[in-house]
């Protein structure tokens, strides 16, 4: 599995590509002035729905605002429920 952040501006696009395939997609806009990201949109191809490849974009998202001490407000109503009911993202998940 290899992911490409595809960063423009304060937007982008998380890519989960295998073998030259892509997976899914994580979109997310950055407010730097707040410090925060918000994941807009997750998409994972019919494909290879339902073998947790949504939950590795999002837990790749919160590793790059990790690295840029954002926090994240999980917009998208899967990657909120995803980070509901993830143990260890309380210090950086923003709720509405």
């Amino acid at each position: 599995m290899e992911y490409i952040n595809d960063r423009s501006g304060n937007g982008g696009v998380l890519l989960l590509n295998k073998d030259e395939e892509e997976v899914g997609r994580l979109t997310y806009t950055i407010f730097p002035e707040e410090n925060k990201l918000i994941i807009s949109f997750v998409l994972v191809h019919a494909q290879f729905e339902g073998r947790g490849m949504g939950k590795y974009l999002v837990e790749e998202a919160i590793k790059f605002a990790r690295e840029n001490n954002w926090n994240v407000y999980p917009h998208c109503s899967y990657a909120r429920s995803v980070m509901n009911r993830m143990k260890d993202v309380e210090d950086i998940l923003l709720k509405a």
